[in-house]
């Protein structure tokens, strides 16, 4: 099991740990509804060190990422970031991810902890005109800081005005002493907020100024088990329940994030996926009978036929009801069908809605 610079202090506090993609994370500190609680209304810390990032440089660094990811990064200017994809080369997706543009010939990859050697392999397996490819995973640091009152608790820290940054763009500056911070406002949580990377050796310096500075809005560490909640309620996909090795993204809804306008993995293929349309559609759902969903429940029809599979599920702390995520039959994927979830071989009733479920 790796460490993150931070778990030493993930267990003083009191964190209940658990192994998550190779690494001993925080699960929860105070109980998940709690911490839940504290980033949709004031401000929370989650240490997502465990993700990877990869530095891309040189005259074909944007050619490579045009190659292998489905958006237009040709669109990215300095400062700015995009969601994106790898597909694999039989329809599916290798790995979601991030796409930061430092200048011209600079790029940041930010993708999935469990995949990052994955993801490593497949990106250099098309780096044929000597892109220079770094692994920085394992010295970078990463914290999330989010709530709507991220930026107020953190500006102190900063001259970079962080209420002025707009929505997946970055800015680099000094942050609690340490210079060259990359401070992001992207976001898992529809909460607001930002992400701030730095080397593993100043992790406890900006983790101690963070909570000082933060300690009159009432910041408090988050685990992954709210950041789970959080990210179903804004319908966020997560890779390995909602997207994975088998999934097209025009499947998952991710129609946005692939552009035709160029050549990348697989490309022809999906084209040729949307043009006839696809077979089974990702879609959120509402609990109108009491029940859960869980990952992996069997959806079916009003007659018990079998029309899909819940890929997340939860009771969700914003709305106390419970909400999931699921591949049906595209006849099923309207907004207001019925449909079913089959939990222990009872047919429980569930409505199609859009997400954000968390409006």
């Amino acid at each position: 099991m790796k460490n993150t610079a931070l778990t030493d202090i993930h267990v003083k506090t009191g964190a209940k740990m658990v192994p998550f993609a190779g690494y001993n994370m925080p699960v929860q500190y105070a109980g998940i509804n709690a911490e839940h609680e504290t980033v949709r209304k004031a401000v929370g810390v989650f240490d997502v060190s465990h993700m990877g990032e990869f530095i891309l440089k040189g005259e074909n660094a944007l050619d490579l990422i045009q190659r292998v990811t489905s958006n237009d990064a040709a669109k990215l200017y300095d400062g700015k970031v995009q969601y994106s994809c790898l597909p694999n080369e039989n329809g599916g997706i290798v790995d979601d991810l991030l796409v930061y543009r430092i200048d011209e010939k600079t790029y940041m990859l930010v993708v999935n902890a469990s995949n990052i050697e994955k993801d490593w392999d497949w990106i250099s397996k098309y780096n044929t005109n000597g892109v220079d490819m770094k692994n920085i995973s394992d010295r970078t640091s990463l914290l999330a800081i989010q709530g709507p009152k991220a930026a107020e608790a953190l500006q102190s820290l900063t001259e970079v005005d962080l209420v002025s940054m707009e929505y997946y763009t970055f800015k680099k500056g000094t942050f609690a002493g340490v210079e060259n911070v990359l401070i992001s406002a992207t976001g898992y949580t529809g909460a607001g907020g930002f992400e701030i990377y730095f080397e593993n050796q100043y992790a406890e310096q900006i983790w101690d100024a963070i909570f000082k500075a933060g300690e009159p809005f009432g910041i408090k560490p988050i685990g992954l088990g709210a950041r789970d909640t959080l990210r179903l309620e804004m319908g966020f996909c997560l890779y390995g329940n909602d997207i994975d090795d088998n999934t097209s993204p025009l499947e998952a809804g991710l129609g946005w994030v692939t552009k035709f306008n160029k050549e990348f993995t697989n490309a022809e293929a999906l084209q040729a996926q949307k043009q006839a349309g696809v077979s089974r559609k990702l879609v959120g759902f509402e609990m109108i009978d009491r029940g859960i969903p869980r990952h992996d429940y069997v959806i079916v029809d009003a007659d018990g036929n079998t029309i899909g599979k819940v890929t997340s599920g939860t009771q969700s702390p914003s709305l106390q009801k419970a909400i999931g995520m699921g591949y049906v039959d595209t006849a099923f994927a309207k907004e207001g069908t019925e449909i079913y979830i089959s939990i222990r071989d009872n047919k429980i009733k569930a409505q199609i809605v859009k997400p954000p479920f968390y409006k």
